[in-house]
């Protein structure tokens, strides 16, 4: 997958984020805080989402922001 998905569910109150692929989910795992991690069959962590996300300020709304960098 070459772009991160971001989905939010103002009405479930959730905030996905994809990694990779939805297609590859094989098993999810909630975490103590409220944070389902979805795993593909080798486990490696390709989503996550937040439960009872409320995002801030009253308009509500997301910035995303993109950080390229470069390896040696």
């Amino acid at each position: 997958m070459e772009k991160v998905r971001l989905i939010l569910d103002v009405v479930g109150h959730t905030l996905t984020i994809w990694l990779d692929d939805p297609a590859k989910e094989h098993m999810c795992e909630e975490t103590a805080d409220e944070v389902v991690l979805m795993k593909d069959s080798a486990g490696r962590v390709i989503g996550v989402e937040i439960l009872n996300y409320d995002p801030a300020g009253a308009q509500g709304g997301m910035s995303v922001e993109t950080i390229l960098r470069m390896v040696a």
